[in-house]
């Protein structure tokens, strides 16, 4: 596969504020991106966070074959070329094959590799050779010190810019756990630490055609993140979670995302004043 070189950077991390990746699990239409969008950059402007916009358009690893996965490549890729343009914000959206790649790095700032294909060589050597910066998310059944092997293959190819969240590890069946000392081992890569807030409270498959989730512990435990030196926080949020097509148990109200983001800068302060 014959790959250019993008010149996109990672250029929203900020040595001085905590960044956020934040927006619906999937796209469900275009109304919803829109809502979302607006209100995530309005709050993210006013409280000065460094921000890009998720959204995923093909959610490929629902627990049901009937769940809703989204609008496919095409017209999600679209859809979400339209919120970058009338917002201006970054986009990230995750991808499930080297196919999909070239197609994807001409929308998308960032590109996310899903914690289920962590291990998948192609889609980091096909990343790093299209030089589009990638969000590789540590894989449930895998261990921080293991994501090196996974930097090492994005920069072998000729990748520069990747950062690595963390969405937990299985602990028994149907349930996660986040080591704190993951961010250290990390960061000790020479790369940023993202925390995945909402997925890691996940309960996979708990309602046997559906994931469960625990929303409850989300501000506790990103509170702790940001204590212990997580440069950022990965979430989902959605204008309307009772009705919500994919994790509704575990995304974030959008009308409460200030609320939520206020004591999160706080600590980031303390910890980097």
């Amino acid at each position: 596969m014959s790959a250019h070189k993008s010149n996109k950077p990672i250029d929203f991390l900020s040595d001085t504020s905590l960044s956020l990746i934040a927006g619906p699990c999937v796209i469900e239409n275009m109304d919803m991106l829109n809502i979302c969008a607006e209100k995530l950059c309005e709050i993210t402007s006013r409280l000065k966070i460094p921000f890009v916009f998720k959204a995923s358009f093909d959610k490929a690893n629902r627990s049901s074959i009937s769940s809703y996965r989204g609008p496919g490549i095409e017209k999600g890729l679209d859809m979400l070329r339209k919120v970058k343009e009338r917002y201006g914000v970054k986009i990230l959206s995750d991808i499930h094959t080297p196919e999909m790649i070239p197609q994807a790095a001409e929308i998308l700032d960032i590109v996310q590799i899903p914690a289920f294909l962590a291990r998948q060589t192609d889609l980091y050597r096909i990343c790093g050779e299209f030089g589009i910066p990638l969000n590789a998310k540590k894989g449930q059944f895998m261990s921080p010190h293991e994501m090196e092997n996974a930097i090492s293959k994005y920069r072998e190819s000729g990748g520069k810019q990747i950062f690595i969240t963390e969405r937990g590890t299985f602990f028994g069946y149907g349930n996660l756990v986040v080591d704190f000392r993951s961010i250290q081992i990390i960061k000790s890569f020479g790369v940023p630490y993202f925390y995945d807030a909402t997925h890691s409270l996940q309960l996979p498959a708990a309602r046997g055609g559906s994931s469960g989730g625990q929303r409850q512990f989300i501000s506790p435990l990103a509170r702790a993140q940001v204590a212990a030196g997580a440069d950022g926080i990965f979430m989902e949020t959605h204008p309307d979670v009772k009705n919500a097509l994919c994790d509704k148990e575990n995304q974030w109200p959008l009308n409460e995302m200030a609320e939520f983001l206020k004591p999160l800068l706080d600590i980031y302060a303390v910890i980097h004043g």
